[in-house]
């Protein structure tokens, strides 16, 4: 065990290295620069297109894609991970999670834009779309290999990755450990719950995602805006240790055990690398559900689901790094992620209240991630496979990975998690860079038109 475990570090450390990093960040900031900050400028107009009606083809509303892209984003990596993050990479891993997520708002525009402009139907009539797509569209029949990649890389994630067993693993290690369930009764119930849901397709996901998601995140960021308004004086400390870390060569975090060293690229890596199993920016699932959308505009579209990006990381992971780092809990090296995210929020909150907190957090986050990524496994395997039937097959396996996942060990979960969302991210962000011509024009040729009707309405009104 312990030989795999240096051969998993191994391969995340490089593929996680400088080719990737630079890949992932100069997408973000290539398409910053030439959508002229869209991210910062049309970030009131992408709140306000949220909650417009929107008409078109498409299997569910834009509210309801942003609810199910919210819902796979919104994970125990929002929660743990960022502890887990904070742990290896230090305060300063905060910081690259946010530039990750600044950069990686523009990112989302374009795969969101690009997979309703490329989108498809199946033989069923439902919609299909995402990177798979929009290479084999886009880019052309010789790139048919590539979106093939994707799509097999797409469905391994979602089986080994981000979709089960980290999910299944924080939910079952949580519960036991806040409420004295028994592991195999946690496991049984999940696996139940999470096969009734997806059975019922995109549709019954949605739903699902339009109820939790709004419950959720008010409970779990208003329980932590309430310990940071609490123990506001140790805020400017925290923001002071975030930024410092973030550039130094090195810096050091560390209990009585002994002190640990962090150097700026493993601060760097662990923040953009949580950063984008947080909110998914690059890694080309959420543009696959983004397809789905019932829209005539690719553009409003892209606008709306960039939003998710802000309110996974910018507000959702922020919460959850501040109150560990203001509690002063990290430099109590040997705490694991879970234990350290627990005893923060506990030391916070009177009565253990936080670990209660933290538990149905744990619980609600984790189990819509498992709803989203089974749909995006669905639809690599369509396209692999080219027949609804395999679409029932996979969704046996995945409910088959559930069952499994409480009884695997965090460790390795962790690692194969980074090493798969790599691999899907390197086809997608090829493909958005071929492709970078395609967004532009589509957003200029969006707010020129929107332009000209300001224009014409403001005359009509003056004459």
């Amino acid at each position: 065990m312990d030989t795999f475990m240096v051969l998993l570090e191994k391969i995340q450390t490089f593929i996680w290295g400088p080719p990737t990093l630079i890949l992932l960040m100069g997408t973000g900031l290539y398409f910053t620069f030439k959508l002229k900050g869209i991210q910062l400028f049309k970030f009131p107009k992408a709140l306000k297109s949220i909650f417009e009606k929107e008409e078109g083809a498409g299997d569910v509303s834009p509210f309801a894609t942003l609810c199910t892209t919210l819902a796979a984003d919104i994970g125990t990596g929002s929660i743990v991970g960022v502890a887990t993050a904070l742990r290896i990479g230090g305060p300063g891993a905060m910081f690259w999670m946010w530039m990750s997520a600044l950069l990686g708002m523009t990112t989302k525009y374009a795969e969101a834009l690009l997979a309703v402009k490329f989108r498809v139907k199946d033989e069923n009539g439902e919609i299909a779309g995402g990177p798979m797509y929009y290479i084999q569209n886009g880019m052309g029949e010789k790139f048919r290999w590539l979106a093939k990649l994707f799509a097999f890389f797409g469905v391994v994630t979602a089986l080994l990755g981000c979709g089960t067993f980290p999910q299944v693993n924080a939910i079952t290690e949580s519960v036991s450990t806040s409420f004295h369930i028994p592991v195999i009764v946690i496991g049984i119930v999940v696996t139940v719950l999470t096969a009734v849901v997806t059975l019922g397709g995109i549709k019954s996901i949605s739903k699902v995602a339009q109820f939790v998601v709004p419950f959720m995140a008010i409970f779990f960021i208003g329980g932590s805006f309430v310990i940071l308004a609490w123990n506001y004086k140790a805020l400017p400390a925290a923001f002071a240790e975030i930024f410092s870390c973030a550039f130094s060569k090195e810096s050091a975090i560390g209990g009585a055990t002994g002190t640990a060293i962090i150097s700026f690229m493993t601060a760097m890596r662990t923040g953009v690398a949580r950063g984008v199993y947080t909110n998914e920016a690059g890694l080309g699932s959420s543009p696959i559900v983004a397809a789905a959308a019932k829209t005539d505009s690719c553009v409003k579209q892209g606008l709306i689901s960039m939003t998710s990006v802000f309110f996974t990381t910018i507000v959702t992971c922020s919460m959850t790094g501040l109150v560990i780092i203001s509690s002063g809990l990290l430099e109590q090296s040997t705490l694991s992620g879970s234990v350290l995210v627990t005893q923060a929020y506990n030391s916070g909150l009177p009565f253990n209240i936080g670990m209660y907190m933290v538990a149905v957090g744990i619980i609600f986050f984790s189990f819509t991630t498992i709803l989203g990524w089974n749909y995006y496994g669905e639809r690599c395997i369509l396209y692999l496979t080219g027949s609804t039937k395999s679409i029932k097959l996979f969704k046996v396996v995945y409910i088959a990975a559930i069952a499994a996942a409480p009884f695997l060990t965090l460790e390795p979960i962790w690692l194969m998690a980074d090493i798969t969302n790599a691999l899907m991210i390197i086809p997608n962000l090829i493909a958005l860079l071929g492709l970078r011509k395609v967004v532009v024009e589509e957003t200029k040729k969006y707010f020129d038109r929107e332009e000209r009707t300001k224009v014409n309405v403001s005359r009509t009104v003056t004459q």
